[in-house]
Order: structure tokens, then C-alpha cells, then sequence
């Protein structure tokens, strides 16, 4: 399938779209003041253990500690799967103690970035592993007889005296000798240049930034499948044929500047699809839709029918609707960049086959996604569970902030309600203070309310406490603010 990397660069941020099939499938957004932090490598300092949950907070510069969990730790890691019991962290970390970490995680909300002292560098045909003694194959690999070539390649191409190990990527497999002997060289480099850095710096200190998104393409999304990368700064695609004449140098003459009169992005609508992507309600084709509800815990999809009526019979139409449904959720997974845990709602079916053949369709388009994905089937309950690795924020999050109107719980109290709330108040204030006056300053429709269905109320109320209630209109307060003034 023909894919096209379409690259928008300002001075404030960079923007990259995935276009498969003439629309977009993954949005990529870093923007200067807030360039993430996964990959980067960090000499931290820990200020404080804790043995309850066997995990560490690591001071290495940032607004908040970051995070460090036992099992993210490289002396405990062969024992993840093993059953055998970890090493209890107190015994490994002590407070004012320099650990050099790498970051996984960026900060999520109000979570510090989560940590690993198990680091990895990150090339175009290898990752490094400078503390494993390990040759490992990308899972996306699946022929043994490749991997087995791959892998005696690699162990071949390596110095006698190297101490690290490799995984070996997607991209190796097309891949020259020359190559991959090249990433290892810039790879041992960086190494290098880390562990130099370690005997001149104090805790906390940066030692290693990933690369910028625009490089981090090249790296990380270029495949044989990619036809272009068109980028609309010269300055910006210079860079990149820079980049690629040393690193990469087989997609040189994939990268192009765009000098087109019309913006990128629209050119293939990249803005109307971040725009739809920021909507609870994606449209099906069919007439049917999808619900999208990200929470901190985990996101929740709902599939609905809609006018959707195309089938032979009610049966058919469910089948026909979520068949849909499941391309357009893995591609929604991939647009929006939701992480953790999911639970999709399909439309209830009753046959077995049909359920299984919307498991087949979910999965297989999945596979096109490069974030880890895990598919269990249908649940007691009719909801298919999965999970998607989460690493950095979801688009939303990037681009959206909670509504101060409703402080995020996505409803806000009817006028009604906060007109009683108000009546309320200023009987408690008339019980323990006596002004001469209550001034109430309240939005339009509260106001609009006292003076209309409310004024009987107000009035009996005022008559009551024996004080005039005065009212005026605040056009920057929200429906749910309001002051009560005493005069």
C-alpha cells in the first residue's frame, strides 16, 4: 500500500500526517516549548524509596520527579516473566543516589515521566542495548528463516570487543551490510558520548535528546511502502537530506520540498481530519457512527447503528455496521493516538461467526498500526477489551484543555439549579451577617431567570431577611459563578 509522509513546519511547531488511501492516518504534533521527553537519557539523582510500592521517584530536572518502578529496573527485568520473586527495591536505590535513566513515559497529567535504567538507542536498522549481551528480532519479522539471516548478519557485522547488544528493526531486512555496519558505528558513538557525559556532569543532568519529530520520521516511519516525504520548509528539508546522506541514504530521493501555493496539509485535508479527530462522534460511511470517550483510565468506543438500514435484515445490518466500525476504530486508535486500556461496544451479535469474523477484521487492521497492540476477544458482557502501549500524549490531550466552564466533567448546572443554590446562600449570609444589602452578580441567564420565572422567589426571599437583593449582570462569568456582595 502506497503511503505519503506530508511534513508542515513553523517556528512554534511541527506537524507530520501519515496518508495511506488519499486520507490521514496518523497525526504527529511537537511543538517547541513542549518537545517530549521518551528516549531521552537522563542522570538523575533519587530522592526518595518507596518500599510499599517498590518504586522510586528520580529527580532529573523536570516540573515533577519522575517515576521508577521495580520492574523497570535492568537488574530485575530477566526476572519479569520468570515468577521468581524481584530484588526489593530498597536494596538496590538509596536516596541522593545518581542513576542513569531513560525515559518511556512522558509526563501524563499530573504523572511524572515513568523511568527505565535499562537503556536503548534508537538507529535506523538497530536499537543499541549497551547493558544486554543480546541479538534480538522485531516480532513484526515473522519468517524464522529471515531472522535467523538477520540475526548472523548482524553478530557478524559487530566488533569483536562490543559489550552491548541489538535489536534488530523492520527496516534492516532490505537493508545493506554497509548499512547496518554504519548504525552500529553511530550507535557505539552516541554510546560514546553518553558515558562521557556521565563523568562530567552532576545529577540532575540531560545527557541524550532524542531526535526532532522531523527526523524521527525518517528514522522510525520511512518503509518501502513510503512514495514521498514532502516537507513546505526549505531550511527544514535541507536538514533532513543532511540527515539521511549519512544515515539513511537509500530514501534520499524520497524527501522533496514543497513549494505548492496551497497550505500542505491542505492538500490532503490533514485539518478537517484533527479537527474531526477532536470530536467524540466519528461518522460512518453507512450511516451508522462511533462514541469516543477518553478518561484517565481507559477510553471507551460505542458503535450505534445510526440511519444505517442497508442490510437484508436487522441481523445483517449490525454485521455490515461493525465490520465498518472495526476499520475505522483501529485507524481512529492511530489518528487520536489513544493509549492503555479500550473497550469497544459493538453492536450486540448473536452469531458466533460474525463475532469472530469482526475480531479477524479489527486485527487485521491493527497490524498496520507500529504501536504495540494486544486484542482479546468478547467479553461475558459483549465488549472487546485491548490495550495499545502508550508512550506519549493522545492528540487530545496535546491540544485540548479541560473546560473551565465545567471543569471537565462535560456538563454544567442548569440555571434553575444554580438560582436555588443562590436563594440558598443568601438566607445562610442573612443568618449570620446584616448588611444593608445583598448585591448578587451572576452571568445574563442567571440574572434573566431571577427577573422572570424566579422573581417570585427572589422577592418573597428579600421580604423574608428584610433587605433588598440588587442583581447585576458580569458578562465574563460562566453559567455555574456567581458573588454575593454584602452592601
Amino acid at each position: 500500500m502506497s503511503e505519503q509522509i506530508l511534513i508542515n513546519v513553523t517556528p512554534f511547531e511541527t506537524r507530520v500526517a501519515l496518508i495511506e488511501l488519499g486520507a490521514a492516518q496518523e497525526i504527529h504534533i511537537e511543538r517547541t516549548s513542549q518537545r517530549g521527553k521518551v528516549g531521552n537519557i537522563y542522570l538523575g539523582k533519587v530522592v526518595r524509596v518507596l518500599p510499599g510500592m517498590q518504586s522510586a521517584f528520580i529527580d532529573i530536572g523536570l516540573d515533577k520527579a519522575a517515576f521508577i518502578h521495580i520492574a523497570d529496573l535492568r537488574e530485575n527485568r530477566s526476572l519479569r516473566n520468570t515468577g521468581i520473586a524481584y530484588t526489593q527495591i530498597e536494596k538496590l536505590l538509596f536516596e541522593g543516589q545518581s542513576l542513569l535513566v531513560q525515559v518511556i513515559k512522558d509526563p501524563l497529567g499530573t504523572k511524572g515521566a515513568r523511568l527505565s535504567n535499562q537503556i536503548s538507542i534508537a538507529g535506523r536498522m538497530l536499537v543499541y542495548l549497551p547493558h544486554e549481551q543480546h541479538i534480538g528480532i522485531s516480532q513484526k519479522i515473522e519468517s524464522e528463516e529471515e531472522r535467523n539471516r538477520l540475526k548472523e548478519r548482524v553478530i557478524a557485522l559487530m566488533d569483536p570487543n562490543e559489550k552491548g547488544g541489538f535489536i534488530v528493526r523492520t527496516q534492516a531486512e532490505g537493508a545493506t551490510d554497509e548499512e547496518i555496519k554504519k548504525d552500529q558505528e553511530y550507535l557505539n558513538l552516541r554510546w560514546s558520548m553518553i558515558k562521557e557525559a556521565v563523568q562530567k556532569q552532576s545529577a540532575p543532568a540531560l545527557l541524550y535528546e532524542d531526535l526532532t519529530l522531523a527526523q524521527r520520521v525518517l528514522r522510525d516511519m520511512v518503509t518501502p511502502e513510503t512514495r514521498s516525504i514532502e516537507i513546505d520548509s526549505r531550511s527544514t528539508t535541507q536538514t533532513l537530506l543532511e540527515w539521511a546522506s549519512i544515515y539513511t541514504p537509500s530514501i534520499i530521493g524520497k524527501i522533496k520540498h514543497y513549494a505548492g501555493e496551497r497550505p500542505l496539509f491542505e492538500t490532503a485535508y490533514v485539518d478537517e481530519e484533527i479537527n474531526s479527530a477532536l470530536s467524540r462522534r466519528v461518522n460512518l460511511k453507512s450511516g451508522g457512527y462511533l462514541i469516543i470517550d477518553q478518561t484517565e483510565a481507559l477510553t471507551s468506543i460505542d458503535v450505534n447503528t445510526g440511519g444505517f438500514i442497508g442490510g437484508r435484515n436487522f441481523n445483517d445490518t449490525i454485521f455490515k455496521t461493525n465490520l465498518e466500525a472495526a476499520v475505522a476504530i483501529a485507524r481512529q486508535l492511530r489518528l487520536r493516538n489513544l493509549g492503555g486500556i479500550i473497550i469497544i461496544d459493538f453492536i450486540d451479535m448473536d452469531n458466533k461467526e460474525h463475532q469472530d469474523a469482526i475480531l479477524a477484521e479489527l486485527q487485521k487492521a491493527l497490524d498496520k498500526d507500529r504501536t504495540k497492540t494486544t486484542l482479546n476477544g468478547f467479553s461475558q458482557l459483549g465488549l472487546v477489551e485491548m490495550t495499545r502501549k502508550r508512550t506519549r500524549d493522545s492528540l487530545a490531550h496535546q491540544l485540548c484543555e479541560p473546560c473551565p466552564t465545567c471543569q471537565a466533567k462535560g456538563s454544567v448546572q442548569t440555571p434553575r439549579t444554580v438560582c436555588y443554590n443562590i436563594l440558598r446562600e443568601i438566607l445562610r449570609e442573612a443568618k449570620q451577617f446584616n448588611p444593608k444589602e445583598f448585591r448578587l452578580i451572576a452571568s445574563q441567564s442567571i440574572i434573566d431567570l431571577f427577573l422572570e420565572e424566579e422573581s417570585h422567589y427572589l422577592a418573597t426571599l428579600g421580604d423574608f431577611i428584610g433587605k433588598p437583593i440588587t442583581l447585576e449582570v458580569d458578562n465574563t462569568y460562566t453559567q455555574e459563578m456567581y458573588d454575593i456582595v454584602l452592601m
